[in-house]
Parts: C-alpha cells; sequence; structure tokens
C-alpha cells in the first residue's frame, strides 16, 4: 500500500512531501497543479513521489486521506460539545482552529481547498469521510446552545448566524494577518485580547442584559 510504504521515511521527510503537496494543490487547484513544483519543493525526485504515489491523483487522494484525519484529531474532537454558551463554545473552537492554522498553514487552506472545490469528484470513500468529520463539526457547534441567554427580542436562530457570522469573518481576518509566520515567532496573546473585546461586545449586543454585565 502507499501509506505503508510512505511511512517508512523519516518524519521530517514526509513533513517535506506533504507541506509541498498541500501548498500546490491549495494554490493551483488538483487540474493545474504541478508535480515537477512539489518535487522541487519537497527536495526530492519525481521518481521518488511517484514511487510512493504512482500519479499526481494518488498523491491528492493521500492528502485529503492525510488531512481529514488531521483535521479530525487537531480540531474536531477538540471542539466542546458540553459548553451550552454559544459565544463561549464558539470562542473555544476559534481558539482550536487558529492554533491549528498558525501550526499548519499549507494543511489548513489546503483542506480548505477541497471542500470549496467541487469540480474534482473525490472516491466516495473519502467524500464520505469528509461529509461526516464536517457533520461532526457542525454538530458539536449548534447543537446543545442554550438560548436562555439570548436576548428576547430576537429570534434565537437569527442570534446564532449574526454570531456566527462575525466570528468567522473575525477568524479570517487574523488568518490573513498571521499568513506566512511561524507559531513560533507569533505572540497570540494581543489577538487573543482584541478577541476577547469583540466577544464582550457581541455578548452585549445578543445576550440578555444581566449575562452581558455578569
Amino acid at each position: 500500500m502507499i501509506s505503508s510504504a510512505f511511512n517508512k521515511l523519516s518524519a521530517d521527510k514526509q513533513d517535506r512531501i506533504l507541506n509541498a503537496a498541500f501548498k500546490e494543490f491549495a494554490a493551483q487547484g488538483y487540474e493545474l497543479a504541478s508535480t515537477n513544483r512539489i518535487v522541487q519543493e519537497a527536495g526530492i525526485s519525481k521518481g521518488m513521489l511517484f514511487y510512493y504515489f504512482e500519479s499526481k491523483w494518488g498523491l491528492y487522494c493521500f492528502s485529503v486521506d492525510y488531512g481529514i484525519d488531521y483535521m479530525r484529531r487537531e480540531y474536531v474532537d477538540l471542539l466542546d460539545d458540553e459548553e451550552t454558551d454559544f459565544l463561549k463554545k464558539l470562542k473555544h473552537a476559534s481558539e482550536v482552529k487558529l492554533e491549528l492554522y498558525v501550526r499548519s498553514p499549507h494543511l489548513f487552506n489546503f483542506m480548505g481547498s477541497v471542500v470549496l472545490d467541487h469540480e474534482v469528484n473525490l472516491p466516495e470513500s473519502l467524500s464520505n469521510r469528509l461529509t461526516e468529520v464536517q457533520s461532526t463539526a457542525y454538530s458539536k457547534l449548534f447543537s446543545n446552545i442554550d438560548t436562555t441567554l439570548f436576548r428576547n427580542d430576537l429570534p434565537a436562530k437569527q442570534i446564532v448566524k449574526l454570531i456566527q457570522w462575525s466570528i468567522d469573518g473575525y477568524s479570517q481576518e487574523i488568518t490573513h494577518r498571521l499568513a506566512g509566520r511561524r507559531l513560533s515567532t507569533v505572540d497570540l496573546k494581543p489577538h487573543w485580547e482584541e478577541f476577547e473585546a469583540y466577544l464582550i461586545a457581541l455578548r452585549k449586543v445578543y445576550y440578555q442584559q444581566e449575562e452581558a454585565t455578569s
């Protein structure tokens, strides 16, 4: 199997190959992605690449398979489905997502491109696994919400959407700010302080007044 042979490589070489693939596929899409650029970025021969993956499609599917496992382990499994306060739930999810992005930006961008690129027809097994992971994440984020915490003059579903859009927009802004920077060089404290300020504002706008002042 491709995976068993690939796993015999050193961790450093595996990381170089996968990160090169993630970067190229995320930037160019599957059709325009170049294995020449991938091997150059990874510092390996083209023969070695095809020895382990047989084809560009084999590399792409392996990358998706690896990415699904990684996103489940490093993001979905860490989401708190016991928390009932929606803002606290989203705060924790955003922290996990941001830390994942700054740690593995190419993988993060690649998996985003996989979700959005409907022109690539994944094997059914991969497509089903990707859907299952997305459904699990959605369920953890949008179930078990205590809507009695919200102000009562707006529909709860509307408040959930408005808060979600606000958090998503801020998260995108932060990822753009941190693009290309290594986690070891990033002081996250100012970003979290800014994020906390926005959460306080959202709580004042959308939550019952006594909850906002507690």
